[in-house]
């Protein structure tokens, strides 16, 4: 198979969806690897790298025309559409229930678009998010402790205290990956650390972890409104695969927060868990709503390109190599996790929450092979 590697476009967004170290397990499999020159700079990954590891270097529409197989970070913007046809894989980052754009563009032009957020084991985890997960968890407390700061509109407050002065007090919505690598870090910052889920397998297993250091406590619609209004910093991180997040902060409970309070919504990706959440990027990543500072960019890990991009491919390649080797079909009958992170196929939508999102018709994958 020939698999393409392009730049991505996103604003900011500097991570590769390939490192040589992949591009070289490829190759070594009898693959063909095309590589858009200055792809991996972002990340600090040079060209003479990926030609080291058996890829080609090659202009954009060359990458985008000869491959069967589109490897990517971030969806396709716009620029990106007319690139895609009909038959070609696109593996990547989607989230299509919170872009009508992206669904109507991958559709319009019949790719079969595999998003790496709805790859689902049979226990439920999900495999290639979780890394990024991890690495957005991480930022946020971070990206928080800034904004926390006079300066960048914030309460004035040190995220972990000093002695004799009480520290930030943090909720975190959501344990999955996310939310506990987010607490985790604001919990090693010595911050007060609440995390809100509605599994109570997932606030036990926290819990057993850090010994009581994180207050664990059942989500629901009282509690919710109780700790958000009591915090500092509100860090979102609630998913559903393949779904649009639900809103657990309304506009007037944000409106009811202490000003100079800071949220940070991990799930913007998928149309963000407070009611005032809105997309922003890198280059400006803040707003304000009832003073109440809002951090939503769409692609956190973007930030920190070098981890991610490690991280991204240390995840994903098992997945190339099956679809590469086997081809769509064959892969996806022999990985039920794989087949659901199906989306799209010869124009038909296949992954029902995104139907459901957009009000599309939708139908199983086995019907549209």
């Amino acid at each position: 198979m020939i698999i393409g590697v392009p730049t991505e476009l996103k604003n900011h967004e500097y991570r590769v969806a390939l490192t040589p170290a992949g591009a070289r397990e490829l190759a070594s499999a009898g693959h063909e690897v095309l590589v858009e020159k200055g792809a991996g700079s972002g990340s600090r990954i040079d060209d003479e790298s990926y030609v080291g590891a058996g890829a080609r270097l090659t202009d954009v529409e060359t990458v985008w025309a000869q491959s069967q197989m589109i490897l990517k970070v971030k969806e396709p913007v716009p620029a990106e559409f007319h690139h895609m046809r009909h038959g070609q894989i696109l593996f990547t980052y989607l989230h299509l229930a919170a872009s009508l754009g992206v669904t109507e563009a991958l559709l319009n032009a019949g790719t079969a678009g595999v998003a790496y957020e709805t790859v689902q084991d049979s226990a439920g985890r999900l495999p290639l998010l979780a890394p990024m997960s991890e690495v957005a968890g991480r930022m946020a407390p971070q990206v928080g402790a800034t904004l926390l700061e006079k300066e960048h509109g914030g309460r004035g407050i040190l995220l972990g205290g000093v002695s004799g002065v009480h520290p930030a007090k943090v909720v975190v919505l959501g344990a999955g990956m996310a939310g506990a690598n987010a607490a985790w870090l604001a919990q090693g910052m010595e911050a007060e650390v609440v995390v809100l889920d509605r599994s109570i397998d997932r606030l036990r297993y926290i819990d057993s972890i850090h010994k009581g250091r994180i207050l664990t406590i059942m989500s629901n619609q009282t509690t919710i409104e109780e700790a958000v209004l009591a915090a500092d910093l509100v860090i979102g991180a609630v998913l559903i695969p393949g779904a649009l997040a639900p809103h657990l902060v309304s506009k007037e409970l944000v409106e009811g927060m202490k000003p100079g309070a800071v949220v940070i919504d991990i799930s913007v990706d998928q149309g963000g868990c407070f009611e005032t959440s809105r997309m922003t990027t890198h280059s400006d990543p803040t707003y304000v709503v009832g003073d109440v500072v809002h951090y939503c960019v769409g692609n956190m890990p973007g930030a920190v390109p070098h981890t991610s991009t490690y991280a991204l491919t240390n995840a994903t390649l098992p997945y190339v190599l099956a679809l590469a080797n086997k081809g769509l079909l064959r892969a996806c009958q022999g990985d039920p996790a794989l087949a659901k992170g199906l989306n799209t196929l010869n124009g038909v939508l296949v992954n029902e929450p995104v139907a459901e999102a957009h009000g599309l018709e939708y139908r199983p994958a086995p019907e549209v092979f």
